[in-house]
């Protein structure tokens, strides 16, 4: 599985992608320098059930740490991964 991460103006990207096909997507808006808000993540139904969600979180919560940002997870997915894994909450917005 390979992920990227895109950005254009204020929104922000996680796309997965498996032997050239798309396998899901996570999006987020970037509220300030230091904040951002994981607003919708999307798995494609071939890909549902292999973890796919939570490798965009996980590239999400990497680049927060890099760039000393904090997020709020607005989606219901990522907001669920972060209450169960509490590996990646120190990026939470308090």
């Amino acid at each position: 599985m390979e992920i990227t991460l895109k950005k254009k103006d204020n929104k922000g990207f996680a796309i997965a992608s498996k032997d050239g096909k798309k396998a899901g997507a996570m999006t987020y808006s970037r509220a300030s320098k230091e904040l951002i808000i994981i607003d919708h993540t999307e798995v494609e139904d071939t890909f549902k059930g292999q973890g796919v969600g939570k490798q965009l979180l996980y590239k999400i919560v990497a680049m927060a740490r890099e760039n000393d940002v904090k997020i709020i997870p607005l989606c219901p997915f990522a907001n669920a991964m972060f209450k169960k894994n509490e590996d990646i909450q120190d990026v939470l917005k308090k």
